[in-house]
């Protein structure tokens, strides 16, 4: 049995770009936004004043947001002890989960590809998910 790869950011740019459909917009600071019609599923934010360290007040400058299926998929991910994904009052409500790039690599590729491929569900048109469910299913 081969050992599971650890995460890296360069896989969220790779497994993200290479969903259907999908362009990639700028933000404010040049950080990259995926799209698919339009609609971001993942983007490297800026710092913001409420993703900071507890510890030292500074803002969080590798933070990356990944839209999810729903508030239960949402609660699953942040709520986990041992995750690194978490979130912020900012994105009460919001269906989204932040992971910080320098935790990364607690996840295998394994499962950032999954968290990539849902926040493309969750975003995609009711065509596209059925086109490429579809084609998963082979």
């Amino acid at each position: 049995m081969t050992a599971r790869r650890r995460a890296r950011v360069e896989d969220v740019h790779e497994v993200a770009s290479g969903m259907p459909h999908v362009t990639v917009e700028r933000g404010s600071k040049e950080n990259p936004v995926y799209q698919v019609g339009g609609k971001s599923f993942v983007f490297f934010r800026n710092p913001r004043p409420d993703a900071f360290d507890p510890d030292t007040g500074e803002r969080y400058p590798d933070v990356i947001v990944f839209w999810v299926p729903s508030e239960s998929d949402k609660q699953a991910l942040v709520q986990d002890e041992g995750s690194p994904f978490f979130t912020t009052p900012h994105f009460n409500g919001h269906p989204s989960v932040l992971l910080r790039a320098s935790r990364i690599g607690e996840l295998t590729r394994e499962e950032l590809v999954e968290v990539v491929q849902d926040a493309w569900l969750s975003r995609a048109s009711a065509r596209r998910r059925a086109a490429w469910l579809a084609d998963q299913a082979g």
